[in-house]
Order: C-alpha cells, then structure tokens, then sequence
C-alpha cells in the first residue's frame, strides 16, 4: 500500500498539521488503526504535563495505623480507613 503525506487538523490548537508517508507506515506496522488528531507541539505539551503531574502533586501528612510513624501520602486521609507507612503497606500487601 502507497502512502502520501496528509494534512490533519490539530484537535487542541487547530493548526494543520502533516502527517507524512512514513509516519503512516510506521502507524500501519504498529497495527494503529486511528490517525494521530495533535500536532507534535501539542503531543508534546500533553506529555509534559502528563510527566509533571505526579512531580507537583499535594502530599497530606498522616500517621500509620500499624507503627505510628508519620507519613506522607498523595490523598486526604479520611478517618474511617487505616492510613500505612510505605514499610508496612509492602509488608501487609505481601501477605
């Protein structure tokens, strides 16, 4: 099958966009059946902000239910469910 480059429209910033011969090629070898709908700019910036996001996340101090000692976690510690340090959460998991 022949590929030919195509311009697309940017889904976030509307910009048009080529989505070329190889690109095409490579998609149909990985098996993707939908065209790319952000330019590489947007594409981009989505992964950064992706890749930022757990960087900046609100940490909540709590105290563990099995040994006492504090802790931080990514959540608001609500007091009808036991809160564990990372140690005890692996020992419990593994149980």
């Amino acid at each position: 099958m022949a590929f030919q480059d195509r311009t697309l429209k940017c889904k976030d910033c509307g910009a048009d966009f080529v989505f070329t011969a190889g690109e095409q090629e490579f998609y149909a070898e990985k098996g993707f059946e939908n065209d790319p709908v952000r330019c590489r700019e947007c594409r981009e910036a989505r992964k950064r902000s992706r890749d930022g996001g757990s960087a900046t996340r609100e940490m909540y101090d709590a105290v563990c239910a099995n040994c006492g000692v504090t802790t931080q976690v990514p959540f608001k510690p609500r007091n009808d469910r036991p809160i564990y340090c990372r140690e005890c959460f692996s020992a419990n998991r593994d149980r």
